[in-house]
């Protein structure tokens, strides 16, 4: 018992280079695959919204996961850093990639502002009454961009330079899960997942409740912002709709998917939600259907308490197996 608690805080000490590591592996792989055109541009148009859609899974899993509040407003963050980066990057007149990095900060911190702003008041509100909020506030975001005209209205806002490339998005996502996982095991972390586990007993003591709620939700929103101003300078245009609350729910299933407060399983439900409908395309009349299935029997999966314990058992058994020298390996 012992040896496996000390291989157990071994791992934990160490996870964070492991990750590191095989994040810098998988780079370079594929930056090697795409170097020697082992990579169809069909695949590579998958790169950069998997990265996309990873940024919004991790953010969104701060305040639903680790928060415990339900939101469906993140892609009305997402489409204000959108506009606002996107809309920058047309009147600046500078070098990249010093451009795009400024227009993701500026779209990030747009979006920051606007969840302060709607985070006073809605947070207030839980539950179901937090979730219908939050989504009639992503519609009103829609609705205010269709009739605005700097913003091109409902045909959408088009010429933006396309700047957005696979090692920027790969930072970028990179920067989201080590910030995020980093205020998550923090002082600040430890009173956010208090507040999902008893939010009575938080405030008992003396919490300040609030304040740690606007906090995750700022955060989120930010990145959604970031994740927003990538997403239009892949595509070199931006639409209203590309921003309804069907993009809002798609970012909660990632979420719901990977597990409520796992990290890695957001990332990994992220990659598998953006490439699953591109695998299944060649069933057309089915794709959709067979889409939903899929998305239900993974949910099922996800919930069977056998499902869990396999999952725990292979990681227990993942510890044990590592080599002399690594953190889980065998001990003299």
């Amino acid at each position: 018992m012992k040896k496996a608690e000390q291989s157990k805080v071994m791992w934990n000490k160490y996870k964070p280079f492991i990750w590191a590591a095989a994040a810098v592996v998988i780079y370079i792989v594929i930056m090697l695959l795409d170097g020697f055109d082992m990579l169809s541009r069909h695949q590579k148009s998958l790169l950069i919204p998997i990265l996309v859609n990873v940024i919004l899974a991790v953010s969104l899993n701060l305040t639903t996961g680790f928060l415990g509040e339900l939101t469906l407003g993140h892609a009305g963050f997402m489409s204000v850093g959108a506009y606002a980066g996107c809309l920058l990057s047309l009147s600046l007149d500078i070098p990249e990639p010093f451009r795009i990095i400024i227009c993701l900060v500026f779209g990030g911190l747009v979006a920051a502002v606007f969840g302060l702003i709607i985070g006073v008041p809605v947070l207030r509100l839980k539950g179901d009454y937090l979730a219908i909020v939050t989504l009639a506030f992503g519609e009103i975001i829609r609705s205010v961009i269709v009739n605005l005209e700097f913003t091109g209205g409902a045909a959408g806002l088009k010429g933006i330079p396309r700047s957005t490339t696979f090692t920027i998005a790969f930072l970028c996502a990179a920067i989201t899960i080590v910030v995020i996982r980093n205020l998550v095991y923090s002082r600040q972390g430890l009173a956010i997942r208090s507040i999902r586990d008893n939010r009575i007993a938080a405030e008992s003591i003396g919490m300040p409740v609030s304040k740690y709620k606007v906090l995750a939700f700022v955060i989120a929103a930010f990145f959604a912002g970031v994740a927003g101003v990538l997403y239009g300078q892949n595509l070199g245009h931006l639409s209203p709709s590309d921003f309804d609350y069907n993009k809002s729910i798609e970012i909660l299933v990632i979420v719901v998917l990977g597990g409520m407060g796992s990290l890695t399983g957001s990332v990994i439900s992220a990659i598998v939600i953006t490439v699953l409908p591109e695998v299944l395309r060649g069933a057309d009349d089915y794709r959709m259907l067979l889409y939903a299935v899929v998305l239900i029997v993974m949910m099922i999966l996800n919930a069977s308490p056998k499902a869990q314990e396999m999952k725990a058992n292979l990681a227990a058994r993942f510890r044990r197996r590592k080599p002399d020298g690594v953190p889980g390996g065998k001990e003299e």
